[in-house]
């Protein structure tokens, strides 16, 4: 696996670019671990904007040239918080130039763009993480943890609901909303989090059947969305998503042969506790409690990722998120809008031959 040649204790720099949930990054991620990371550099088109990161932060170098950040041989890791439509070349040429790249979701637009991301790890000095930082946390930790040793056993059903609110002044911002420069909706920028904790908790999907539609705003993509998922592993899921909720929650539910696992509600924090781990009887609840008994708090979001991203350059541990995990959930959305579009159930692997495959704003109608 690509490293940096560095020590095992040595700091990474970070650049920035996008400053909008690059803030985030900064505050949530990178501060929290002020003796692995050092942000060194920050990257903005809007210039008020980046002075105004640059000052609550104190990073003296700011500059609007994505290319001058690439040339930099004293900058580690270039952190991609930039709209969805750019993610594809930058990501590619961050790696072209030797950098460890983290991106901000979606990765990017088509399964065949990943598949180009993909091809370009191959042979690259660094390394892609995406980011899924809504796996973190006490709650979905502790659900994966009794998962894993077996204790959970067959999963049965699941419900996975993203109700979200998104009025018209969200979408004022000039690339939102748009095929062009969001790539998708509500299923892309926003329920995309939880699709990946159902799978991360349950597995990938085998058919999807699922319904698009804009109901909420005046805009190109979907803010309504449902699907009717089978798992491979024979477990029946249903996905509901809308931007037009007026109480926001995002809320799992799974139902296993022994345990129910139910998250917190919290629309942007649901990895978090308190989560329900419901016990088939007493003696599953007694092997809960010895996987768990010598549970240590789990930092949520970017906090634990990117704590767990320098522990893989150091050699310490897997890498987190991989683009695997980021193309599983993008297959999932590419067979949403697929099935959407011909009103037939679609069964995974989505390869070169679907429709959707190098585009999936193409209409299949």
């Amino acid at each position: 696996m690509a490293m940096t040649g560095k020590s095992d204790m040595s700091i990474r720099t970070v650049a920035i670019v996008g400053c909008g949930i690059g803030r985030s990054h900064i505050v949530e991620g990178y501060l929290p671990h002020s003796d692995k990371f050092k942000v060194v550099a920050i990257c903005d088109l809007n210039e008020q904007r980046m002075a105004a990161v640059g000052d609550e932060f104190g990073i003296e170098r700011r500059t609007t040239s994505f290319a001058e950040l690439l040339a930099d041989d004293t900058i580690d890791i270039i952190d991609i918080c930039t709209p969805p439509g750019i993610h594809l070349e930058q990501v590619v040429a961050a790696l072209a130039a030797g950098k460890h790249v983290v991106c901000e979701k979606p990765l990017t637009g088509s399964l065949a763009a990943v598949d180009t991301i993909m091809a370009a790890e191959k042979t690259a000095k660094g390394v892609l993480m995406p980011i899924f930082q809504y796996r973190y946390g006490d709650g979905i930790q502790k659900a994966k943890r009794i998962i894993d040793a077996g204790i959970a056993g067959k999963p049965y059903t699941a419900s996975v609901e993203t109700f979200w609110l998104r009025k018209p002044e969200y979408y004022a911002v000039p690339w939102r909303g748009k095929w062009a420069t969001e790539l998708g909706g509500v299923l892309v920028t926003h329920a995309l989090h939880l699709h990946d904790m159902l799978m991360h908790l349950m597995g990938p999907a085998a058919r999807v059947f699922g319904r698009v539609a804009t109901r909420v705003n005046d805009i190109e993509v979907e803010d309504c969305a449902s699907a009717s998922l089978l798992m491979e592993n024979g477990a029946f899921v249903s996905l509901s998503c809308t931007l037009g909720s007026q109480e926001q929650i995002s809320r799992l539910r799974l139902h296993f042969e022994n345990v129910t696992f139910e998250s917190s509600h919290e629309p942007y924090t649901p990895g978090k506790d308190p989560w329900k781990i419901i016990a088939a009887n007493d003696d599953v609840r007694e092997q809960i409690d010895k996987v768990v008994g010598d549970w240590k708090p789990v930092a949520p979001r970017f906090t634990t990722q990117m704590g767990q991203f320098h522990a893989f350059l150091s050699g310490h541990a897997p890498l987190p998120v991989t683009t695997k995990d980021a193309r599983r959930a993008l297959e999932l959305v590419t067979a949403i809008y697929q099935s959407s579009d011909s009103g037939a159930d679609v069964p995974l692997p989505v390869g070169p031959d679907s429709p959707k495959y190098a585009d999936w704003r193409a209409r299949t109608k």
